[in-house]
């Protein structure tokens, strides 16, 4: 077997926002397994992004294929950075963006009691910052087969669970932003894809929750249990690779069966 087909991803390079924890942490670890070069955006959480690029760095020494990148998404001028600091790292092909970047109000409060401010913040990291970062990947991405834009949605927008309004509504508003754009990507190969998850096991879930909210989300899921990370990384490496091209413009819904 050879190494490209043993490692599908082997001289891709891939963009993964909120790299530094959580979901976008395994992601990150997941696509650079399967061979690709990762640039790992973070917010906030600089020690633990070199500490997952270091962990990604460690398996080949001679050839560092993880870097960190600091940029706020919901910042034009930032988003175009990581770009280019990708492009000046790995060369000037990108295959592959990531959008896991998020956030959540962890008061979950109903609709009629979401301040502005707080919808405003939602909207603008969850909405805003996959809006800039997709733009961004339509304009820079390789053509001719190999471009792939991820965003990482959610199955709120399908349970509709309340004191999730302004989380859910952000993120239905990402997952008809990529529908259409899969479409008006036509002639370039990039494809434009959702993944959706369900209650998964971080940090940005338990955040506000009861042990009563958490057993109440394992107890709704016909699986028995909560979400792990590694349950949605390989459905993001799928995506990422050659065999997902007739798959396009759609939203998977991992959860479990949850919705």
């Amino acid at each position: 077997m050879t190494e490209s087909i043993g490692l599908p991803l082997v001289g891709r390079v891939a963009i993964v926002t909120g790299a530094s924890r959580g979901i976008g942490r395994g992601i990150a670890l997941h696509l650079a397994s399967l061979g690709a070069n990762i640039v790992l955006n973070y917010a906030a959480n600089s020690s633990q992004a070199e500490q997952l690029a270091a962990e990604i760095n460690s398996l080949s020494p001679t050839h560092p294929r993880a870097t960190t990148f600091r940029a706020n998404v919901a910042d034009s001028a930032d988003v175009k950075a990581l770009f280019d600091h990708a492009q000046q790292t790995f060369g000037p092909d990108i295959h592959i963006l990531v959008n896991s970047a998020g956030v959540l109000d962890a008061k979950y409060p109903t609709t009629a009691d979401t301040t502005e401010e707080d919808w405003g913040k939602t909207f603008d990291v969850n909405a805003k910052g996959a809006f800039l970062c997709c733009r961004e990947a339509a304009n820079r991405l390789i053509r001719g087969g190999g471009g792939r834009i991820i965003a990482i949605t959610s199955s709120l927008v399908g349970s509709l669970r309340p004191g999730y309004g302004a989380y859910a509504a952000s993120k239905a508003a990402v997952e008809t932003m990529i529908k259409i754009m899969a479409k008006e990507l036509k002639g370039t190969q990039i494809t434009a894809n959702c993944v959706a998850p369900g209650a998964i096991a971080t940090d940005m879930f338990y955040a506000g929750k009861s042990k009563e909210a958490v057993q109440m989300a394992i107890d709704i899921c016909p699986m028995d249990r909560l979400g792990e990370v590694e349950d949605i990384a390989p459905v993001v490496g799928f995506l990422a690779g050659d065999a997902s091209e007739w798959v396009n413009g759609q939203v998977i819904r991992a959860n479990g069966g949850y919705v």
